[in-house]
């Protein structure tokens, strides 16, 4: 596939399977590649990505659904019960983190550029999604970009005995697209690209 067409073919998929058309050790190829050649600033390589599979995807899941359930009102929590559900039903799930003892210092050593390196963090970190979301499309798999963080990164980290220097950034769970998702709106390109020549 070629990477235009790989870019246009990387859409949310919200109804996915655990089924897979490649290898778990395959998956695990796509996440390392992109940890390994998605650039940094100043070559920082502050990205940490974890990669759930079986009951570690499932367990990820119960612990977003149970945060959630102790923010709502019982009687409005369907939907978003259903909205888990869906995303436990996928294969796997990718944890995009930031280390931010690696932003600290380069803070410290860098101090003109302090206050950036919190944003040159996450930017590196959107490319990584991006990276894999679409490596993960190109493989046959279906995913979505999701950010429960906030709600969830403590006992994660507690779950999976991460530094707790580690920031989580966005969640991706994938699996075998059961439907493709309809028509996306796009605003005019006059409105968003430019030139001047």
């Amino acid at each position: 596939m070629e990477l235009k067409d790989a870019l246009a073919a990387r859409r949310s998929y919200y109804a996915i399977s655990a089924e897979s058309p490649v290898s778990d050790k395959e998956i695990k190829e796509i996440v390392d590649f992109a940890v390994l050649r998605v650039p940094s600033a100043f070559n920082s390589q502050s990205a940490r990505l974890a990669l759930l599979l079986g009951k570690h995807h499932d367990r990820f899941w119960e612990i977003v659904r149970e945060a959630l359930r102790k923010l709502m009102a019982e009687d409005s929590f369907a939907p978003t019960d259903g909205k888990i559900s869906s995303f436990k039903a996928g294969r796997g799930t990718v944890l995009f983190y930031e280390d931010q003892e690696v932003i600290a210092d380069l803070q410290r050593d860098y101090p003109r550029y302090k206050d950036s390196f919190t944003a040159y963090s996450l930017h590196s970190a959107g490319m990584h999604q991006l990276a894999v979301w679409v490596m993960l499309r190109e493989a046959g798999l279906g995913a979505s970009l999701q950010h429960y963080g906030n709600l969830v990164e403590a006992e994660a980290a507690k779950e999976w005995k991460l530094p707790a220097s580690w920031r989580l950034i966005a969640q991706m769970p994938f699996g075998k697209p059961l439907s493709e998702p309809a028509p996306k709106d796009r605003k005019p390109l006059s409105e968003l690209s430019f030139m001047f020549a």
